[in-house]
């Protein structure tokens, strides 16, 4: 199977979910939010990175309960342009 080449604001919007989770993540170590999540370390950091710019829907919707923020949240921020209101205000 070949996968489809991402677009520009696809990438944004992966880059956008990354810094949104490292800002919610605080603190907290990457290995325990990914094992409340039930993902692995290696798979948040590389959504926090930008690497994996395209997460599923259940690694996203985990993280967002382990991190305490809506799936409403997260989809306003990501979708919005390139200036990112911050998380804690």
């Amino acid at each position: 199977m070949v996968r489809t080449p991402l677009t520009p604001e696809e990438r944004l919007r992966g880059e956008r979910l990354g810094r949104l989770l490292r800002e919610a993540r605080g603190e907290r170590s990457m290995v325990a939010v990914a094992a409340s999540a039930g993902i692995s370390a290696e798979t948040l950091r590389k959504i926090e990175t930008g690497r994996a710019p395209t997460p599923a829907f259940f690694t996203v919707a985990a993280l967002a309960g382990a991190l305490g923020l809506s799936m409403d949240e997260l989809l306003g921020r990501c979708a919005a342009g390139p200036a990112v209101v911050p998380l804690i205000a």
